[in-house]
This record gives structure tokens, C-alpha cells and sequence, in this order.
């Protein structure tokens, strides 16, 4: 079964050609979210398990979760995915003159797993107009919309 994903075409520059004009890009579109209050209820309602038990479910997940990321663990999540820590670093020419001042920041690397992955070769796509596009009121539907970065 095909999967719908809707896009809007967007204009961005290289950040290391500032002089570069812009080009234009696929980007995503979300058409809502599915906070932490829906989703509990939703497994309530797909389960036997009360909302109590799905909180804490996931309250120990996010806990144990934390506690492996802390002791440099992979957290494996089955058919969601993995967790791991990563670095972002400045690099140098020699070995011996990284230390540890060169590391910028910490984050948290997320792999989905197979299911998910699977789930992306099914996708078909359709192209929904930005809010900026929606808001031009230049009576040609087909025209262009200002190019933000000129």
C-alpha cells in the first residue's frame, strides 16, 4: 500500500557559496502532529493496557534509554530503531594535537529500523503550495513565488 508524503518546493542557498543563486528543493510537509497525549490514548484504545500503564511503559523506555546514551550504549528500540551518542568535532592534521576543546557538541543519532525503512519504499508524492505561495495573489497559478534569498 502506497504511502502519500506531501511536498512543497523550497529555494535554498549553500552555505559555502553565499554568492551561488538559489535552488529549489523537495522539502517535506507535515499535515499535523501526534503529541505525547494522543499517541497514549491510541495505544489504550489498541491494547489491554490502561493509560497508566502505556505512561510508565514509556517513561521507562525514555529512562533506560537515557541511562545506556549516559554509559556509551547503543539502545536498540526492535522494529523502531537504534539510539547511539556521536560527536560533531573541529579536525586536525595530527593525532596527537586533537583534544577534547575541539569537540563542538553532543547528539543523538537516531537509525530507524526495519520497519520504518521499508515503510519509505512505498511512498508516492504530492506537491502542496507554502504558505508564501498560498498568500501570492498575482492571479497566475503558475508563477513563481519570490525567491526569499534575491
Amino acid at each position: 500500500m502506497a504511502i502519500t508524503i506531501p511536498y512543497s518546493v523550497v529555494p535554498r542557498k549553500n552555505p559555502l557559496k553565499k554568492d551561488d543563486p538559489a535552488k529549489y528543493y523537495a522539502q517535506a510537509q507535515a499535515s499535523g502532529e501526534l503529541d505525547f497525549e494522543e499517541m497514549c490514548e491510541a495505544i489504550t484504545n489498541r491494547s489491554t493496557c490502561t493509560e497508566t500503564d502505556v505512561r510508565a511503559a514509556i517513561a521507562g523506555i525514555i529512562y533506560e534509554a537515557k541511562r545506556a546514551l549516559k554509559a556509551g550504549r547503543i539502545v536498540r528500540l526492535g522494529d523502531l530503531g537504534s539510539l547511539q551518542m556521536g560527536l560533531s568535532s573541529s579536525g586536525v592534521a595530527v593525532k596527537k594535537e586533537f583534544s577534547v576543546s575541539l569537540i563542538k557538541r553532543a547528539r543523538i543519532n537516531f537509525r530507524p529500523g526495519k520497519a520504518l525503512t521499508d515503510m519509505t519504499k512505498v511512498l508516492v508524492y504530492t506537491r502542496v503550495l507554502t504558505r508564501a505561495e498560498q498568500m501570492l495573489d498575482d492571479g497566475d497559478p503558475e508563477g513563481e513565488p519570490e525567491n526569499p534569498f534575491e
